[in-house]
């Protein structure tokens, strides 16, 4: 539990550097930059260990299609915390776990229950009263953009849980960061900006804080159920608040509050019913 809590901080502030180089950077370029920067702390267990076959994927189709939603959950949070508070991104973005569970009915054959699904659906109507989608402006597109990198999310969720049954942790975390990389940094370079000296401290940190959170995480589910260690996740909606009020000086409105708290209740129920049930009832 202690490495989940921690693991969820280090995100957190991840996310913050994210927000802090998207003021002066494209979202393409910071997808990029958050994948290159990633890539050395991924290498650099292989290297100590060497165990490089443990990099090598098996599933390369798949690892290609999680590629491609890599890029576009990145580029929508990305964007998402450009112009809104990360409290207001997270708030859309943690209806993720809800659509993991929709989507592992059709992609998986998993079976979810009427409990369940109410939870779900109560989650959906939460982001729309969220978003409240009544014209385009720029929180619009942002609150859109964080839900579009929630399903992308949640596509990609599954899509490990069938590479879990034959390729490494390690595969699918290089290949994550790889893909990331080269699409985001293709896509980006036509418009590549310079990047700032004063910029590679939090390039760095970028890297850093992203590695030590993935190994706190690994960690947390390798050493406790993950029933007990998940609903921890929720925590980062606190770890935003006080960074946007520390940074940025902001606090989420009413709407996000009621939307995000309906959202959170919803992941968590159906964390209690897997593991009170151990069933999809």
């Amino acid at each position: 539990m202690l490495a989940m809590l921690a693991a969820i901080a280090f995100f957190a502030f991840m996310d913050a550097v994210l927000k802090l180089l998207v003021e002066h950077y494209p979202p393409l370029q910071v997808s990029a930059l958050r994948g290159i920067a990633s890539l050395p702390f991924v290498l650099l267990p292989a290297l100590v260990t060497g165990r490089w076959h443990d990099l090598m994927p098996v599933r390369w189709g798949l690892h290609l299609v999680r590629g491609v939603l890599a890029l576009l959950m990145m580029v929508g949070f990305v964007y998402a915390v450009r112009v809104l508070s990360l409290a207001d991104a997270y708030a859309v973005f943690f209806v993720a776990p809800l659509l993991v569970a929709a989507l592992s009915v059709p992609l998986l054959g998993e079976r979810v229950g009427p409990r369940r699904w109410l939870a779900i659906l109560a989650g959906l109507a939460a982001v729309i009263y969220i978003i409240r989608p009544t014209g385009v402006t720029a929180t619009t597109l942002g609150l859109l953009a964080a839900f579009g990198a929630a399903v992308a999310y949640a596509l990609g969720s599954v899509i490990v849980r069938v590479l879990t049954r034959t390729d490494t942790t390690s595969s699918m975390v290089l290949s994550f960061m790889l893909f990331l990389a080269l699409f985001a940094g293709l896509l980006a370079w036509p418009d590549w900006v310079p990047l700032r000296r004063v910029d590679w401290g939090l390039l760095v940190a970028l890297g850093l804080l992203g590695a030590i959170a993935q190994v706190l995480l690994t960690e947390a589910f390798r050493r406790a159920p993950a029933a007990l260690v998940a609903p921890f996740e929720y925590t980062a909606i606190l770890w935003a608040i006080a960074i946007d009020w520390v940074v940025w000086a902001v606090l989420p409105g009413s709407r996000v509050f009621v939307g995000g708290g309906i959202i959170v209740a919803a992941g968590l129920f159906l964390i209690w019913r897997e593991n009170r049930t151990g069933s999809a009832k």
